[in-house]
């Protein structure tokens, strides 16, 4: 069976929130819409849902977003974005699923196309993600007494974010989400 489904786009595709087919094997910078993925990361809970209360990757994504230089925030804010179109698996499964970084590579290049950001994350995003983790596992994981060997091997002197997490409803989340994304995308236009 062939992989090629319509003629035109590789793999199958799927049903977006807004009713469009995507092929995510196959997904291409006209794809990409910013409210899908608010929609999308709002209702996707961290953690493979293992937290104390529901707390969304779009929330997680506003608070990377935040703690990053001006020049960066954008980038922080969709930093995660290919969890939109490929879903959110926890970091032990994904290490061993290579195959999987090839899709979200694929998915990722897409995106900063759209949106016109750098396919390299920078490493100021990866040092603010894993200070949003140490958070989240302070605030929204049950307390336990188990070393983690990421983030502290990446950044060994990272402390996390000082600000206690209070999850929001995905509702809000996803507002707060597409209010940061059109704030930095004006910021942007206005600065080139």
């Amino acid at each position: 069976m062939s992989d090629i489904i319509d003629g035109s786009r590789f793999g199958n595709w799927m049903i977006s929130y807004k009713g469009r087919r995507l092929y995510p094997l196959d997904l291409r910078p006209e794809d990409i819409d910013i409210e899908e993925i608010a929609h999308s990361l709002s209702n996707l809970c961290r953690f493979g849902g293992h937290c104390k209360q529901f707390y969304s990757v779009a929330q997680h994504s506003v608070l990377v977003s935040n703690q990053c230089s001006p020049e960066n925030r954008l980038v922080g804010l969709l930093h995660d974005a290919t969890e939109a179109y490929c879903g959110d698996i926890v970091r032990p499964l994904k290490q061993h699923l290579p195959g999987f970084g090839i899709i979200e590579n694929g998915v990722w290049t897409a995106i900063a196309a759209k949106f016109e950001i750098p396919f390299a994350i920078p490493e100021e995003i990866a040092r603010e993600d894993a200070r949003a983790l140490l958070a989240e596992k302070r605030d929204l994981l049950t307390h336990h007494e188990h070393k983690w060997e990421f983030p502290q091997c990446a950044f060994p002197d990272l402390i996390p974010n000082p600000e206690t997490i209070e999850p929001w409803p995905p509702r809000n989340a996803e507002s707060v989400f597409l209010s940061v994304f059109e704030t930095l995308s004006f910021i942007k236009r206005v600065s080139v």
